[in-house]
This record gives structure tokens, sequence and C-alpha cells, in this order.
């Protein structure tokens, strides 16, 4: 999948990748050698949209300004002039679905957030793609 997105064959969006840990950071580690700004998110025991903020606060360095709400998370993303790219941006999540058995109703929006974004960086020179890494 990463190939695919580094080579132009797939359009970034917010997609499930069904990849062990080991593969999927062969995958980001050939993704930052290409120019991208790669996050893991990792959701291990986030449940709760408040944990949720803070691990997207440290995981994409947000600026101290950032509001820890959806509205602020979703300006930050559509942002990220304090971390630029050269190719785009990558988001790995990983274990999301801790958030998204104990949280629906905060995963769901999550996704709205990826969505937005993803569509927000679609077009220009650094697109953004959000991967669910789903390992077996």
């Amino acid at each position: 999948m990463i190939e695919e997105m580094l080579t132009g064959k797939r359009e970034p969006g917010v997609d499930s990748w069904r990849a062990d840990r080991r593969e999927a950071a062969r995958g980001a580690t050939e993704a930052e050698r290409a120019g991208w700004r790669v996050f893991w998110l990792d959701g291990g025991g986030v449940r709760d949209k408040p944990a949720l903020l803070d691990r997207c606060a440290e995981e994409f360095a947000l600026p101290s300004y950032f509001g820890r709400n959806w509205d602020a998370l979703q300006d930050c993303l559509n942002d990220l002039s304090w971390t630029p790219a050269t190719h785009g941006y990558l988001v790995v999540y990983d274990h999301w679905g801790d958030l998204a058995d104990a949280d629906p109703s905060s995963h769901r929006i999550l996704m709205d957030v990826f969505d937005s974004a993803v569509a927000h960086w679609r077009g220009t020179s650094t697109p953004m793609a959000v991967l669910l890494l789903d390992s077996p």
C-alpha cells in the first residue's frame, strides 16, 4: 500500500492497512526517505476524547495554542506549518480499535476530522494519507 501511494498509483486517503507492525515500520521508514512526514499515532489505551486529544497533541507536536477540541485538531491538521513535509504527510494510526470500542462516537468524529484533513491536502504538493493499522 505504501509503495502504491508513494509512486502515485494510489490516491492518499483514509484507509485500513493490513500489515504487521514490523512491515508497517518499514513502510513508514520508506515514506520518510521519500520525503513524507510520518506520524505514528499510537492509540493503545486511548479510550476517550480527552486521552485521544492529548495523544494527538504529543504525536503531532501540536503548538501550545492547541485547544484540545475537535475544531482545534482540524485546524492544526489543516495547517502543519510547524512540521513541513517535502512530499506529503502520513499518519499511521495504530491500536485505533481501543477508542473505537470504548467511545465509538469519538472514533467516528476523529475519522471525520481525518477525512476532512485528507481532503484539505488533496491536490497539493504535500497530500495527506491516514492508514488505520490492522495488525494480524
